[in-house]
């Protein structure tokens, strides 16, 4: 079974620190619905394209893809209190930043569990996503911030 792969906390908060400076940023919202996870995923292509990262933007797509599925199932099966509402459903936040080498995706979903890679079965047809966020990202991992529903998933990748 693959184990999450977050790095030290004081690692993991000067990278955090050190992203909120990066030149290049993206948000998107989202209601917590299938249609969602496509949307999240042109999104990071577009936005990558448009910043000149296109050689990343197969594998961000691809992780923005996992992180965002497992954020809609997570979102929409949390009874609650919701971060915020579209005509009452739940919502995931995506948010994409660079410093022009290295792409940081965060997922915000309003369950507070943390993400548990599956033991998928080889004739399972789910339960591998988190295994590819592993495989295809720098890092990855989760946090909660201090007073706040839900959590955030995050991934890192590099290029070369």
């Amino acid at each position: 079974m693959a184990r999450l792969s977050t790095p030290p906390a004081n690692a993991f908060h000067t990278e955090l620190a050190s992203a909120r400076d990066w030149p290049l940023r993206s948000y998107l919202e989202l209601g917590a619905l299938s249609t969602a996870v496509p949307c999240a995923r042109l999104h990071a292509k577009n936005i990558l394209d448009e910043w000149g990262m296109g050689s990343l933007a197969d594998t961000v797509e691809l992780l923005v893809s996992e992180i965002a599925t497992n954020a809609v199932r997570a979102s929409a099966s949390t009874p609650g209190p919701l971060w915020s509402q579209y005509d009452g459903l739940p919502v995931i936040r995506l948010q994409v930043a660079s410093d022009r080498d290295r792409v940081l995706i965060q997922v915000w979903d309003s369950d507070h569990r943390k993400p548990v890679p599956a033991n998928a079965g080889p004739d399972a047809e789910t339960g591998r996503g988190l295994l590819l966020v592993e495989a295809l990202s720098t890092a990855w991992g989760y946090y909660a911030r201090d007073g706040q529903e839900g959590k955030i998933v995050w991934a890192l990748c590099s290029q070369g």
